[in-house]
């Protein structure tokens, strides 16, 4: 996989996201600030390096449309990729994010922490299935593409694979 960008958002590949219909109000209190100085410290008590946050949040815009976010990390010398969009705000998936960092503490002090290495393993191979490329390198446009330069290269590469595409198919 390419280095995650922290924006704009970059979810992993072969994982499956939560339909904007269906995503739901949290009951967490957390400010995005609050949020943040609680995954980074959960990260960093699991001994994670190098977190990266990836989300479509920028400056002025309170909360986007979509509202996932990926925490990307090093977890003993391997990237690790923790996806959340099942929450309406930003920074209720970034306190998921961290309270399922909390929970995989937990394992490692009640005694499996094996289980943990067994996750991540999981995680790589989600990434190895889809060859680790990022959607933009799949379409080959630039990650801050528009909606219609996306829709173009897609439209583009449906084409050209097409089974009907090959040089002796004939119309009619």
């Amino acid at each position: 996989m390419s280095d995650p960008t922290a924006f704009p958002l970059q979810w992993p590949a072969g994982w499956p996201r939560t339909d904007a219909k269906l995503r739901e109000r949290a009951k967490f209190k957390q400010t995005l600030h609050s949020a943040l100085t609680g995954l980074k410290r959960e990260v960093q008590l699991l001994g994670g390096k190098t977190l990266v946050l990836s989300s479509n949040y920028t400056l002025g815009l309170e909360n986007p449309k979509d509202c996932g976010v990926v925490a990307y990390f090093t977890y003993n010398a391997s990237s690790v990729a923790i996806p959340c969009d099942r929450w309406l705000r930003i920074e209720h998936n970034v306190q998921a994010i961290a309270l399922t960092i909390e929970a995989m503490r937990g394992m490692e002090r009640w005694g499996a922490k094996h289980m943990i290495e067994a996750m991540f393993t999981g995680f790589k191979q989600i990434e190895a299935r889809t060859g680790g490329l990022s959607w933009w390198d799949i379409l080959g446009v630039a990650p801050t593409a528009t909606a219609e330069q996306i829709k173009t290269a897609y439209r583009e590469k449906a084409r050209v694979a097409h089974p009907d595409a090959g040089a002796g198919h004939r119309s009619g």
